[in-house]
């Protein structure tokens, strides 16, 4: 033991060149040209040395998770902590793709060049704070605060030549990162021929010129906008590298195509001076529909600044504002006109479709304060306060038009009136109208055949089943399928044979039978049960807008008197009609028992009627006073009416919500939905998973981001790859479709041109 030395005992520890310590948890490997990153001793993770992505990747993943900070793990892998932060910025806004950016300042985006520079002082002299100039800029606050330093800036203002001369200079030259030509401003929209799939597009008149020459600053127009002069901001684009959801310009050749901002000009005219007008509100309410924002209180979610590079303007309309131009738009009361107008459009562009129109009801469930009149909510089973629309929508499953229905009324009292709107659209043409139980009437049906209509419905009630014997299969080519059915044709009466439809029984492999009522007898019986099956289209129509547009939420909370003498179902009627239902079942209970009692009498006992009545006197006694309150309840009941006027009913005031911005957001989200429909049908040749995936392929590809770049006549539009090359291809033959039909953004006169970036 006197022979070991004591530096022996201690020596000096000291950590091999290949290895690096973050932190006392993690440490950094180097072996072979790979680099391994371990925390508690556990690998987190491998990368060559030269992959800046996954390094980057490993550095942020190790901050995120807490295992470093930013100073100990940007000092172990030899960045400063600025770039441990900008790669997490990165990160946070681009993913794993958005590391991989290469060296150097980044491609497609504009220097701060020296015009710029004093446009950025100008601003600081007189008084804007750095934020501000940052937003107008289109910089960071840093960069400006870099420009200001470089420039020697000192809070002494400017003399009054020196800003003449600066905003001379701002005026007569355009921002270097708009890429814009202003001695080249855009010509006349030239007119369109028509498309057999989407709808032909309308030529517009020359549109005004903005007065800005800088997509970010519209000061001028604005002012114009103040001081009356200006309805409406005219588009200003510039050109722009990776702007998000730009992909939704896409869809202008078919919004044109619905004639929406033609017809709302013709019926609205204007919203009065305003820098956001009309044709600006109706096309952000649209995109908002496409970008699934479904309330205006959603754009708080999203920088307006981005959603304006898409519109055209410096930054969105934010919620109060948008929530002023629908109440202006509420105010004018003509949204009923402007949906007319709207289907007049579409019944001219797409008459084929209209043989079968399908009419049914939806129910948006009211969860307010309010007092609203009930209606039976057929997914809830329950009758709740709510409010019903009755939708038209043709065989495609497309809405045609909405109308909103006064006091829950139901389909049989409802259809006439649909009736009168689809002649006043169709005119002469024989239609069949399709729609489910809840229009069952042989009255009614009457009323449909003298109107001029074929009926397609299914029958209500009790019907006897029909023997197997009757029923053969059909089988039948629609659409390029093929459909086979168990079906059993007939003839019936109904109204004691005042009325001869024909029926088609469709019986299914367990044995249940449908019977389906219709006036068409050149169908066959496949093709009858085919078009009645179909109805499930708007079925799934409706819960596609509820999912993805959000058609039950409420679009505000207002409320308007309601007529008060429209009549309700009497209270002291259903009261006094309940205490006679029960007092019947009362007389069957107690006449059940009194046949059971004479069932088991016993001769022995009691031999003759009259010892049998003796015996059972209270209860047969019971019978008869039972007897005489069920006349009495019948006779009270009688003398009262059925229904009475809701103001004798209730003493607070008659109201309902208010009607018409519902209504006009919902045309918005019709319209919405049509322009995605001419998509889908667009895109339906060249994408195999088209009735499974093609509106999720397009939800996606209005998400997407894009390059912009303005001409002297065209605003090209370049979305980033999508998820998938089969996508990416769908969507690739899709613009060069778009292409042909010369689109013009709606008020300017630039070109839309579209393409996609080529896979790399």
């Amino acid at each position: 033991m006197d022979s070991i030395r004591q530096d022996d005992l201690f020596p000096e520890l000291q950590n091999p060149p290949s290895l690096q310590l973050i932190n006392d948890r993690c440490q950094i490997r180097t072996q072979a040209g790979y680099r391994i990153v371990s925390v508690a001793g556990l690998p987190w993770a491998q990368y060559a040395i030269g992959d800046r992505m996954s390094e980057a990747h490993a550095m942020v993943s190790l901050i995120e998770q807490g295992w470093a900070d930013q100073k100990d793990v940007a000092h172990a892998f030899g960045y400063s902590v600025r770039t441990a932060r900008r790669y997490q910025r990165r990160f946070e806004t681009g993913g794993l793709a958005a590391l991989g950016q290469p060296r150097g300042y980044p491609q497609g985006r504009p220097r701060l060049v020296a015009v710029r520079s004093r446009y950025i002082h100008r601003l600081k002299s007189e008084g804007h704070a750095q934020r501000e100039i940052a937003r107008r800029v289109g910089v960071t606050e840093k960069a400006v605060r870099k420009v200001l330093r470089r420039l020697g800036w000192k809070a002494s203002a400017p003399t009054q030549a020196e800003l003449s001369l600066e905003s001379k200079a701002i005026t007569d030259s355009p921002e270097p990162g708009t890429q814009l030509d202003p001695s080249a401003r855009p010509a006349s929209q030239e007119s369109m021929g028509a498309d057999p799939k989407l709808s032909a597009l309308v030529p517009h008149p020359p549109p005004p010129t903005s007065q800005d020459t800088d997509p970010i600053d519209r000061r001028l127009d604005r002012l114009l906008a103040r001081l009356g002069l200006l309805d409406d901001a005219p588009p200003l684009f510039g050109s722009c590298h990776a702007v998000p959801r730009a992909g939704v310009l896409l869809a202008l050749s078919a919004l044109i195509a619905t004639g929406l901002f033609e017809c709302a000009q013709k019926i609205y005219g204007s919203l009065g001076p305003a820098f956001f007008g009309l044709r600006t509100t109706l096309l952000t309410l649209v995109f908002m529909a496409l970008w699934r924002i479904r309330r205006p209180e959603g754009l708080k979610e999203h920088s307006p600044w981005e959603l304006g590079r898409v519109l055209g303007v410096d930054r969105a309309p934010e919620v109060k504002t948008l929530r002023r131009k629908l109440a202006a738009l509420a105010a004018m009361s003509r949204a009923a006109d402007l949906g007319r107008a709207l289907a007049q459009q579409r019944v001219a562009q797409r008459g084929a479709a209209l043989g079968f129109l399908y009419v049914d009801g939806h129910v948006r469930v009211y969860h307010g304060k309010h007092r609203l009149p009930k209606t039976h909510v057929a997914r809830l089973r329950l009758s709740l306060p709510a409010t019903s629309d009755y939708w038209v929508n043709d065989a495609t499953g497309d809405p045609l038009f909405v109308v909103t229905a006064e006091a829950n009324a139901g389909l049989v009292k409802m259809l006439p009136g649909v009736l009168q709107e689809i002649r006043t659209l169709v005119g002469s043409r024989q239609v069949t109208v399709v729609f489910d139980r809840g229009g069952f009437s042989p009255r009614l049906f009457q009323q449909i055949l003298v109107a001029g209509f074929d009926l397609l419905t299914y029958r209500k009630g009790r019907v006897r089943r029909l023997p197997p014997r009757c029923f053969r299969e059909h089988r039948t080519r629609i659409e390029g399928r093929t459909i086979t059915y168990l079906l059993a044709d007939q003839e019936v009466r109904l109204l004691k044979g005042k009325l001869r439809l024909r029926q088609v029984t469709r019986q299914k492999e367990d044995g249940h039978q449908t019977p389906i009522l219709t006036s068409r007898r050149d169908l066959s019986a496949a093709q009858v049960a085919y078009r009645m099956f179909n109805r499930w289209r708007q079925e799934n129509f409706f819960k596609y807008l509820g999912q993805e547009f959000a058609l039950d939420a409420l679009a505000e909370y207002a409320v308007v008197p309601d007529d008060p003498h429209r009549e309700v179902p009497n209270p002291a009627w259903a009261r006094v009609d309940i205490q006679l239902r029960q007092a019947q079942a009362q007389w069957d209970r107690l006449q059940a028992e009194y046949g059971l009692a004479a069932l088991t009498n016993l001769e022995k006992q009691r031999r003759t009627m009259r010892g049998f009545k003796i015996a059972q006197g209270k209860l047969g006694q019971q019978i008869w006073e039972v007897g005489r309150q069920i006349l009495q309840l019948r006779a009270r009941r009688d003398k009262l009416p059925r229904r009475v006027p809701v103001q004798t009913v209730t003493s607070e005031p008659v109201i309902k919500l208010a009607p018409e911005i519902k209504h006009l957001t919902n045309l918005v989200k019709m319209v919405a939905y049509q322009a995605e429909s001419d998509l889908v049908r667009a895109v339906a040749p060249h994408y195999r998973r088209v009735e499974d995936e093609g509106r999720t392929l397009l939800q996606a590809a209005f998400l997407s981001a894009a390059d912009l770049e303005v001409t002297a006549t065209e605003l090209r539009v370049t979305l980033v790859l999508q998820s998938s090359p089969h996508r990416t291809r769908a969507i690739a033959t899709l613009c060069e479709q778009l292409n042909a039909f010369n689109t013009v953004f709606p008020g300017s006169s630039l070109r839309l041109r579209y393409a996609i970036h080529a896979p790399s």
